[in-house]
């Protein structure tokens, strides 16, 4: 009886319509909101879990939710057009080539953004060929790839620092482990490379761009 009565609401509101565009489809909305759910839950497990946690930084938790949901709901609205693959490969294509005019992204950040969209555009362009089976499986070999690659294989991110050192003395290939030496002590941060961007020999001084692992410098301390 609740059913006949809630399935007979929702055709009388299914019927509802306003310049022959339904006011609301119950089917198509409880899709988006059950598909927006997951897409949300699993932005917060590879964000917020999986790459704060590794990367300690949250400078780019505006842009990665934003992104994201973005591009869901812009994939899912127009799943309509029939252009799913298209489509896809229209935004990967587009947002490879962006590049913010402020400071350039990292790759690894990078990387991370082009997960974030490919889950978006998985689970919205996802059609009804796609039992619910698959596109969960599809979502956690995703999400335990990057906890894998996160933190069973220990990657190691590369961080750079630009510096203006002054002894010239030490600016030549026979001193590299001098200078490197000097830089640690003075910096306190295990550097194991560096590069040269400019060096002026009438005020003697060189500008470097010295690298050093994220997690490298417990060794230095010690």
């Amino acid at each position: 009886m609740i059913q006949n009565i809630f399935l007979a609401a929702s055709s009388s509101a299914d019927s509802l319509r306003l310049f022959d565009i339904k006011i609301i489809n119950i089917s198509d909305l409880s899709e988006l909101v059950l598909r927006l759910a997951l897409v949300i839950v699993l932005f917060f497990i590879m964000i917020h879990l999986i790459y704060s946690k590794n990367s300690n930084r949250k400078d780019y938790y505006f842009s990665f939710f934003a992104v994201g949901i973005s591009v869901f709901l812009l994939c899912f609205l127009l799943n309509s057009v029939k252009l799913e693959l298209g489509f896809a490969l229209g935004l990967f294509a587009i947002f490879g080539i962006i590049r913010y005019r402020t400071d350039a992204i990292p790759i690894k950040e990078m990387t991370y953004m082009f997960i974030v969209i490919a889950v978006a555009v998985i689970n919205a362009l996802a059609n009804k060929k796609v039992s619910y089976a698959e596109l969960l499986l599809t979502n956690a070999i995703i999400v335990f790839g990057l906890w894998l690659l996160e933190k069973r294989l220990i990657l190691r991110t590369e961080k750079e620092v630009n510096l203006t050192y002054e002894k010239i003395e030490n600016i030549h290939v026979l001193n590299t482990e001098k200078l490197i030496e000097d830089l640690r002590n003075r910096t306190g941060i295990n550097i194991h490379r560096f590069e040269f961007r400019d060096i002026d020999f009438l005020r003697d001084v060189a500008k470097l761009t010295v690298y050093y692992y994220e997690n490298g410098n417990k060794k230095l301390n010690k």
